[in-house]
């Protein structure tokens, strides 16, 4: 059964072969994502023997082009697996010496450097890679994954749209519908997108996928504020694989809502001993302040993770821009979040570039980029708590008010910090 996309939204990047974050900003090496499941990264040592056995065949039959691009695609999935860039050249030198062997008609590598290059944040470089593979192969799921993921951060929402639906038509399943799933929820149609990834459940088998679909509706029903369900999903998701970092994520959350630091620090702990990104040890840091404890080994150790992500050929202003934040330094924050913007007009680089110009002190030129960043109407209420602030400052009181009721009609309890701020600036321009 052909499944249509509804509405022509933004499809936050989820990368077939790359180092694929969690459900946040795109920062430490990757986009934000609600990467397909059968994205999911393999168990380390199914990749291992992967690896080996094309390292083998290539020992016996150097020439053998298809081998040498599943060895990179191989390298891309270890860098996902490890949350570590330093596959990244590796994964590039196998792939592209499967193009030297088949310069011609090898949509395979294509795809393959197409994906390396949206992990790197080069998403005009993968759009091109992608359209390339598109031509040698117009049926490739695989390459129209690349080119959503690429068009998604551009900010060429219709573009991307196209694209997974294109996904849907070739290949309906686990892969398709979770990402149908993520572009609905983008455009804020939350109960299409809970449907949708209630079929993607449906149609998981492995324990990996199971985790990773309950992952995600425990997120849809946490921007929402059903803490319940949310727990409900967490619980499921961990029975079915306790190492899906994201579950600990959104449990680290829920453990926050409820009051419980001490096991919100302990759940954020086993997300950055597996993915040590800036993203991970940003929340980590955060969470530590909450509770009057020191962020500074979580915040040297996100710096590091952002400077080993750019050595291997990343470009990360984004990252840049939250550590800079962290830091107290707005102003470099918000030209780093800017630089990022004239990249690529995503939504949430948006928020960034707004969030980060409030913080600066420039509520006026904040404002543009608030209103872009909600356009697309995605259910968020740090999205909408950030539109209320940056709107109170600047003057528009009306939307000020509007956004910051949003934010706590959503989650009221969407961050420890944030939320007690938004109650208290509501209460003063509704009296």
């Amino acid at each position: 059964m052909r499944v249509r996309i509804v509405l022509g939204v933004v499809l936050a990047a989820a990368l077939l072969f790359g180092l694929g974050a969690l459900a946040g900003r795109p920062s430490g090496g990757a986009p934000a994502s609600a990467p397909a499941a059968s994205d999911r990264p393999q168990g380390t040592s199914r990749l291992a023997v992967t690896i080996t056995a094309q390292q083998e065949r290539l020992k016996k039959v150097p020439g053998d082009w298809t081998a040498w691009a599943a060895l990179g695609e191989a390298y891309l999935e270890q860098s996902r697996v490890l949350a570590d860039p330093a596959y990244y050249p590796k994964a590039e030198g196998a792939l592209r010496r499967s193009l030297e062997v088949r310069p011609d008609g090898n949509a395979a590598a294509l795809a393959g450097l197409g994906a390396l290059a949206n992990a790197r944040h080069d998403f005009a470089a993968a759009k091109t890679l992608a359209e390339q593979a598109l031509a040698v192969n117009a049926w490739s799921d695989t390459a129209y994954g690349v080119l959503a993921d690429a068009e998604t951060q551009l900010g060429h929402p219709d573009a991307a749209t196209a694209a997974v639906q294109r996904m849907l038509d070739l290949r309906p399943g686990l892969g398709s519908y979770t990402r149908g799933s993520y572009d609905l929820e983008q455009h804020g149609k939350r109960t299409e997108a809970v449907a949708l990834m209630q079929q993607a459940l449906a149609s998981a088998t492995e324990p990996a996928d199971i985790a990773f679909c309950h992952q995600h509706l425990a997120g849809l029903a946490w921007a929402t504020g059903d803490l319940a369900t949310a727990s409900r999903h967490v619980s499921l998701g961990l029975a079915a694989d306790a190492g899906t970092v994201g579950l600990w994520q959104v449990k680290a959350k829920l453990d926050t809502a409820a009051g419980d630091l001490t096991a919100a620090l302990a759940d954020l702990d086993k997300v950055v001993a597996r993915t040590p990104t800036v993203d991970a040890l940003l929340d980590q840091a955060r969470l530590l302040r909450v509770a009057g404890k020191d962020p500074a080994p979580a915040l040297d150790l996100a710096r590091a993770a952002h400077a080993l992500f750019t050595a291997n050929g990343g470009t990360d202003d984004l990252g840049a821009a939250a550590l800079a934040l962290a830091a107290g330094d707005a102003a470099a924050a918000a030209r780093l979040a800017i630089a990022e913007w004239d990249r690529r007009q995503f939504g949430e680089v948006a928020d960034m570039v707004a969030w980060t110009l409030f913080s600066a002190g420039d509520p006026a030129a904040a404002l543009p980029f608030a209103r872009h960043a909600n356009a697309l109407g995605q259910v968020d209420a740090t999205l909408a708590y950030h539109y209320g602030m940056v709107a109170d400052a600047a003057g528009d009181k009306e939307t000020a008010r509007l956004q910051l009721r949003l934010a706590l009609a959503l989650n009221p309890r969407f961050s420890p910090t944030d939320a007690p701020i938004a109650v208290r600036t509501l209460t003063a321009l509704e009296s």
